[in-house]
């Protein structure tokens, strides 16, 4: 029945949009003929692209210049031709009996009104028209005096409302940096190239600064020296682009260029001074050394088309931020010889110890007995057994094209595309000590081993379409492919359970993730229509593919090195007619003390060894995944310009997925002009989000660490079962449904002086059954023999947690002042004031039978979990900078302010004070100068963090892993840089 609904909806919608072209008026105002033209640089005589030009008093009517300048339109004898372009004066002239003009434009600097085609689907619209917020971030022109080289990275550091916020740890959180917008998860953003679905990927980042699950698009595989210009819509636009656009949309535009070379050879690195931290950390040597190469290079086809080529090469060293603790390196078992193997025999790991009781040397063999003298005979540190928080380290390679050809003037081919290859090397582990008895080999790794992660990540997509006329129908019809593999590793690790034969670098599995998206869209512009009205409609195909796959069997099994096959009936004794002892070094007897009695062919658990490759499982068989979801969809989207200064747009769209049924959703905006300077705003939006295959599907063990009753961290392995598992059935979870959201917009735009302008918008999103992630269940707690279901590890899953709220106002302000011909000032002042609150908890009936109500709901959803959404992010952040020019020379100078940090712990003192933080604000500056040695070479120096600002230290309640809060600036203190880029 939802079908059949579904299907005469989209029918509705087609037929209602082939009424509105019959009934618009067709008959022209004035005999039109066709007009060409080129335009070119006053400055260098070069054909600038991209310029639009427009009929005055018609905006919707004109064209946009191709890569050689050209333009062409209808036009009559008496219309007014506007050129205009970012940068540049504009210019009008009449058509009269011309038709064909050579347009020169003069530079000017205080020229800012640029066309978008985010958030909207009429082609006339600039910033301060549209009804909702739309940032233009010009990369071309900002890349080179940037110190962060990567887009997502420029991004958060220009936009307020965007987020990048790069892990220093946990597992493979490090190796996507996921994108926000408005403090909003990173699967509620959606990327689009050239307004296209960009594909996410593969990997579930399983903690993110919100406290949310969350897949994202993996910036770092589209090269910057690929892109003209990013366009930031923050307003919910799922109505228009579909599930995923709650927050917001990103649209990256690439370059249409040709016969230029640009390019770029940057590198860097970080002071590394330690911090505030003192003992706890060591200062180093500058580390995190960085180069990276991109260039770009546009090619004619027959003067008819282009090729656009991008690539670029980075290379990346780790930054190393050590924790040096004193968590008992060495046990007592271990310094005096006292462990024995599950035969019975004594493992010597002390041999100093021997040799220094067999010279008789005594003041050697108290020393030898103590951690600090066994470590100074060693030649070691406690630096040497420390926790190690940082960037990974990551290697490179990627290339994007962009690509057009004009069959006729009203069709035209194109594609675009790139590949990428990415390997990444990452501290994200614990150190495993030699005191950790469960995971510890003397062979392999006598004084303990840190475990790092590697993954290699491949990336590919293709966009092949075609845009041409039907009728009065501008048509566009595409196809979309995108695929992200990432095969995951391990390397200075081993398997305790099978001794010293297992593996030290391993193969853990490789996740994969693939999307194919179908789009056929149609528009209209009709001019006689009240003041006009563009009406775009159009249908959707996409199919989804979710793969993880197994790794290889060392990296998940169990072992035997600890299970002993008894030979002969009798008691369990070692060769000293001793009980046999346990991992922990204690003897193994039954209840009256005596030796376990055994049987011929009997296995026994002596050492309960840890299975799986330590740090982080291998993927294995019950993880395997091969999950597959279809979406349909139709869309009907119209602006309508009631009077010249009023707006109202509306879309409307009908989704079908084939594991989630069908949804409408839809979104109403208007825009007022007050006068011609100010202008009012506002949106109200629904959205519905599917939970994606990988939340869905995602399933692993991870080692957590928890605190014990002395503050020392120990490992607990904890399993992540989908909701479909029967450890969720059995417990009471129940299957993941969609998030449904609800946005609101109110705002303005004021141009008081041409080169000043400023919006102020406000936003509160609402989302309904929003995914977190439970605490963990063990099997004592939940009992009714749960420990059947889940082993000996604990239990945590992908939730519908609660409703959440997010609001807030943010504010752009950019004002540009020509000084003279070749001295310009610009100034810019944005910030974002939000605030994220859980509106509810959901809570199940659960079937836990040793745990009260109060207790089941904080396992459901935890008060550290709530902290991270509500307050584990700043509530504000503010960014300024001035950019001054002259001549030769450039300067820019930014400030970021980050707001103060809250962060909640579900750990508490005897009196039930929970160890809560809140770390203050913080401020940096980033700094940037730059000279043009010729009109083809630049040279730029600079700095991010240029004072070596390091947030907070963590309580010593709180020091585990990371001995800084990770959510403000990160603790990598100062980077400094040198740039060389060139043009030809």
């Amino acid at each position: 029945m939802k079908r059949k609904l579904l299907k005469r909806g989209f029918l509705s919608l087609l037929r209602m949009a082939l009424t509105l072209s019959m009934i618009a008026p067709v008959a022209a105002l004035a005999q039109t003929k066709r007009v060409t033209g080129k335009v070119t640089s006053s400055v260098n005589s070069e054909a600038l692209q991209g310029v639009n030009v427009l009929v005055k008093g018609d905006s919707r009517k004109g064209a946009i210049t191709d890569n050689q300048g050209t333009f062409s339109l209808e036009a009559s004898p008496s219309d007014v031709l506007v050129v205009s372009f970012i940068g540049f004066k504009s210019k009008e002239f009449k058509v009269g009996n011309e038709t064909t003009f050579k347009v020169t434009l003069d530079e000017d600097a205080t020229q800012l009104t640029e066309l978008i085609v985010t958030g909207t689907r009429n082609t006339g619209r600039t910033i301060l028209e549209t009804p909702v917020p739309v940032d233009v971030i010009s990369i071309k022109d900002i890349m080179g005096e940037l110190p962060q080289m990567d887009l997502a990275q420029m991004l958060a550091y220009v936009a307020p409302s965007f987020n990048a916020i790069r892990s220093q740890g946990g597992d493979l959180d490090s190796h996507v940096d996921p994108v926000q917008l408005r403090n909003m998860a990173p699967n509620q953003i959606l990327v689009l190239i050239n307004g296209k679905r960009r594909h996410t990927s593969a990997l579930l980042i399983t903690g993110t600064a919100v406290g949310s699950p969350s897949t994202s698009v993996d910036m770092l595989t589209i090269p910057a020296a690929s892109i003209d210009r990013v366009e930031i819509l923050r307003d919910g636009a799922a109505a228009q682009y579909g599930s995923d656009a709650v927050a917001g949309v990103v649209n990256i535009i690439l370059k249409k260029g040709t016969n230029k070379l640009t390019g770029s050879l940057t590198g860097g690195g970080y002071l590394n001074s330690g911090g505030s931290a003192g003992a706890l950390t060591n200062a180093g040597k500058p580390d995190g050394f960085n180069y990276q190469f991109d260039a770009n290079y546009g090619f004619k086809i027959a003067d008819r088309g282009y090729l656009n080529i991008s690539g670029q090469i980075t290379q990346r060293r780790p930054t190393l931020r050590p924790f040096v603790n004193d968590w008992g390196f060495y046990d007592n078992t271990y310094l005096s010889n006292l462990r024995t193997d599950k035969y019975g025999n004594p493992i010597i790991t002390n041999p100093e110890l021997i040799s220094a009781q067999a010279a008789g040397n005594t003041t050697q063999i108290a020393a030898l007995q103590t951690q600090d003298g066994l470590m100074s005979a060693r030649g070691l540190t406690k630096a040497d057994f420390a926790v190690y928080a940082g960037m990974p380290a990551v290697t490179l390679g990627s290339t994007f094209y962009n690509a057009g050809y004009e069959i006729s003037p009203n069709t035209t081919l194109y594609s675009f595309g790139g590949a990428s290859y990415k390997y990444l090397q990452g501290y994200s582990c614990y150190f495993r000590r030699p005191s950790q008895t469960d995971r510890f080999n003397y062979l392999l790794y006598p004084n303990g081993f840190r475990p790092q992660m590697t993954s290699n990540t491949s990336d590919f997509s293709n966009t092949t379409g075609i845009k041409s006329k039907v009728g009065e129908f501008s048509v566009d019809f595409s196809n979309t492919f995108g695929r992200n593999a990432m095969r995951i590793g391990m390397v200075n690790t081993m398997n305790a359970s099978l001794g010293s034969n297992s593996p030290v670098n391993m193969y853990l599995g490789t996740h994969q993730f693939s999307q194919n998206s179908t789009n056929l869209d149609f528009s209209r512009y009709f001019k006689g229509i009240m003041n006009g009205l563009n009406v775009a409609f159009g249908a959707e195909m996409r199919i989804e593919n979710y793969k993880i796959l197994k790794g290889q069997d060392e990296s998940y099994n169990y072992g035997d090195a600890g299970i002993l096959t008894v030979t002969k009936a009798g008691a369990l004794v070692g060769p000293d007619g001793k009980p046999l002892e346990n991992a922990s070094s204690v003897p193994i007897v039954d209840a009256t003390g005596l030796p376990l009695q055994v049987y011929a062919g009997q296995q026994v658990t002596v050492k309960n060894l840890s299975s799986n490759c330590q740090c982080f499982a291998g993927f294995g068989p019950k993880n395997e995944r091969n999950e597959y979801r279809t979406t349909m969809a139709a869309y009907l989207d119209a602006e309508l310009e009631l009077t010249r200064k009023f707006l109202v747009a509306a879309a409307v769209r009908l989704e079908n997925y084939s594991d989630f049924g069908g949804v409408s959703i839809g979104k109403l905006a208007a825009r007022y002009s007050l006068s011609n300077k100010l202008t009012l705003r506002a949106s109200i939006a629904s959205g519905f989000r599917a939970p994606s295959l990988q939340e869905l599907n995602y399933t692993h063990t991870a080692t957590a660490f928890v605190p014990d009753a002395n503050g020392v961290p120990q490992p607990l392995d904890v399993t992540t079962y989908p909701t479909n598992s029967t450890a969720a059935r059995v417990l009471g979870i129940k299957g993941l449904r969609q998030e449904n959201s609800r946005t609101y917009g109110l705002g303005m735009t004021y141009q008081p002086t041409r080169g000043f302008e400023v919006t102020v918008d406000a936003y509160q999103i609402d989302v309904d059954n929003r995914i977190f992630r439970t605490s963990y269940f063990n099997a004592s707690e939940v009992g009714n023999n749960y420990g059947e279901v889940i082993g000996g590890g604990e239990a945590q899953f992908f939730v519908n947690g609660a409703n959440v709220r997010s609001r807030g106002i943010e504010f752009v302000g950019n004002y540009t002042y020509n000084l003279s011909r070749n001295k310009t000032l610009n100034f810019t002042l944005a910030a974002i004031f939000s605030k994220n609150t859980i509106l509810s908890r959901k809570t199940l009936d659960l079937k836990v039978a040793n745990l009260n109500p109060e207790q089941v709901v904080e396992k459901y959803l935890s008060r550290d979990v709530i902290g991270q959404f509500e307050t584990g992010t700043p509530r504000t952040k503010l960014i300024g900078s001035a950019s001054y020019r002259f001549n030769k020379v450039n300067v820019m100078l930014r400030g970021t302010y980050f707001g103060s940090v809250t962060e909640r712990s579900i750990s508490s003192d005897d009196n039930g004070n929970y160890y809560d933080q809140t770390f203050s604000a913080q401020t940096i500056f980033d700094l940037s100068v730059g000279y043009d040695l010729t009109r083809n070479l630049k040279l730029s120096i600079g700095g991010s963090n240029i004072f070596d600002r390091y947030p907070d230290i963590l309580r010593s309640e709180n020091q585990g892993f990371y001995l800084y809060s990770n959510n403000q600036q990160g603790s990598n203190g100062a980077y400094y840089y040198g740039r060389v880029m060139f043009n030809f």
